[in-house]
């Protein structure tokens, strides 16, 4: 199975091999996504995002997708603390869905997978994942529907993204940040919608995006790129003063 970002021994949930294990979330850490500076997005989810972090999007093979940026520089997540506590009020999907997750089984399908190197997971403590009868238990029921609703919201966030795409929206940006200790880095191929072209879309087009309620979606990524300055900030506090971010 191919290996998974912060999912350290991901294999597929098995009632036999499984049937004991638990789920105990005491004193639960968000540690595992400590050294992650980026993590996929919904559509869905843009109004929320926008509020704490800026949202990007990002070629990712032949497939481009939306981002939130959690850090100015590779493996650094600036909210999460050294005591592993999630520093925002609005958490993406992609982390909470942790440590379940849907992956290609290897012929084709959809697999519910675990990540054996959860530290919750095991078989002395905590919420079963299956019943004495050997079926679902209710905890791994709602993180199922909760990775098929999430599914069928990245399925969706595709079909957005490629329609902005055919439309011409996206233009690339390279954000620059310098410290007040005189120290330079940057981050590139990132891709922003720009706000131009969306204001010179022919009216059927624009009229598509509204009815679909994505132009919402893209004003909400717009104003998210104010966070810029938040991440500089926060970065600041880190390694000195930010002087600026662009």
């Amino acid at each position: 199975m191919k290996q998974l970002l912060f999912y350290e021994q991901p294999v597929a949930l098995n009632k036999e091999r499984h049937r004991a294990f638990k789920i105990d979330n005491k004193g639960a850490s968000f540690a595992f996504a400590k050294q992650t500076n980026s993590v996929i997005i919904t559509g869905m989810e843009f109004v929320h995002v926008a509020k704490e972090y800026p949202i990007v999007f990002a070629k990712a093979g032949e497939r481009t997708i939306p981002l939130a940026l959690l850090g100015l520089r590779n493996d650094e997540n600036l909210f999460v603390s050294e005591s592993g506590q999630w520093d925002a009020r609005y958490i993406p999907a992609f982390v909470r869905r942790y440590p379940f997750v849907l992956a290609d089984s290897g012929d084709g399908n959809l697999a519910v997978c675990i990540d054996e190197g959860f530290a919750g997971f095991n078989q002395e403590s905590g919420t079963p994942l299956f019943n004495e009868a050997g079926e679902q238990a209710p905890l791994l029921e709602n993180a199922i529907r909760f990775l098929q609703e999430y599914q069928g919201q990245n399925q969706r966030t595709e079909i957005f993204v490629n329609r902005i795409m055919e439309m011409g929206l996206l233009t690339e940006l390279t954000a620059r940040a310098e410290l007040a200790g005189g120290v330079k880095f940057s981050m590139s191929g990132l891709w922003v919608v720009e706000e131009k072209k969306l204001m010179e879309l022919e009216k059927e087009k624009a009229l598509e995006l509204f009815r679909s309620g994505e132009l919402g979606w893209i004003y909400a990524h717009l104003l998210s790129l104010s966070n810029m300055g938040r991440l500089a900030d926060m970065l600041g506090k880190i390694g000195g003063e930010a002087v600026r971010v662009n």
